[in-house]
């Protein structure tokens, strides 16, 4: 199935997870996807990722393990809240002096630069904007 917003499915599949408390998330893989999962690991918010082949050699899936706090019947989940701000049909830039702090720095926002997918704290420290992608928090 084609999607035009491959992102957005991303980040849709993960909150469709996080609410009805799964801990796996699978879709169709990507670069992009995978530094996005790596960015949300390497900031506390999922538990793991990985990269696996599919059933026809030319298709990888990747595999996202949701994080969550508390015991049984009082877990939820780190990711309270999920949104696309740069989409296919309007793309949202920013300068380095303009990159947006997300709950005052609580959240993250995921930045794609000409130097990388990075976050907007990373960003702001390196020197440099970019399109935002999605904010997470």
């Amino acid at each position: 199935m084609s999607v035009s917003d491959p992102i957005s499915d991303m980040l849709t599949r993960i909150r469709n997870v996080a609410i009805s408390n799964g801990t796996v998330a699978s879709m169709p893989s990507s670069k992009i996807k995978a530094e996005i999962a790596r960015i949300l690991t390497e900031e506390g918010y999922l538990d793991s990722y990985e990269v696996v082949e599919g059933s026809q050699p030319y298709q990888k899936i990747l595999r996202i393990r949701l994080k969550y706090i508390g015991e049984r019947r009082d877990r939820r989940p780190l990711i309270t809240g999920l949104e696309r701000v740069s989409r296919p049909g309007r793309r949202v830039y920013s300068k380095k002096t303009d990159i947006p702090w997300v709950l005052s720095g609580i959240g993250v926002a995921i930045l794609s630069t000409p130097k990388g997918v990075m976050t907007g704290q990373r960003a702001r420290k390196m020197g440099v904007g970019g399109e935002i992608l999605c904010k997470v928090w």
